[in-house]
């Protein structure tokens, strides 16, 4: 039997593919379908059909999916909480780069930050909007 004829090598490759996609884009929910797959696989091996094998992974995933989105509209309150005290703070831009990107120092490290959509780049005295994952959204404070 080769690798690819084995339904159970299937889905540890495309669990493991998974988990190379959640990394690279840091949502959990990619996380919850390499896991899906990852217990079809299983279910192969306790002799599971492969109509049974996308059923266990499609069930694994949205559930999963299903709890992860109630625990994370549960921790909002408080992830908001945290996030609040950045906004309104200001930092410094140098310079843009080409795609409106920039790096900044904030609170002792180095951050990427973000220009409003449809704002125009310029350097200067910028305050902080939101903060999208780990990038600082910023809007130029206009001198008088």
């Amino acid at each position: 039997m080769t690798l690819l004829n084995d339904p159970a090598s299937l889905w540890w490759i495309l669990s493991g593919g998974l988990v190379l996609a959640e990394l690279m884009t840091g949502t959990f929910y990619l996380l919850m379908l390499a896991l899906g797959a990852a217990a079809a696989a299983l279910s192969h091996y306790l002799g599971a059909p492969v109509l049974w094998q996308i059923i266990v992974a499609a069930l694994f995933g949205v559930v999963g999916g299903a709890v992860l989105n109630l625990r994370q509209k549960a921790s909002n309150a408080l992830l908001d909480s945290n996030l609040h005290l950045d906004i309104g703070k200001t930092v410094m831009v140098q310079e843009w780069d080409a795609q409106g990107q920039t790096q900044v120092k904030y609170r002792g490290a180095v951050w990427t930050a973000l220009t409003l959509p449809h704002a125009t780049a310029q350097a200067g005295m910028h305050r902080i909007v939101e903060i999208s994952g780990s990038r600082l959204v910023l809007e130029k404070i206009q001198s008088l």
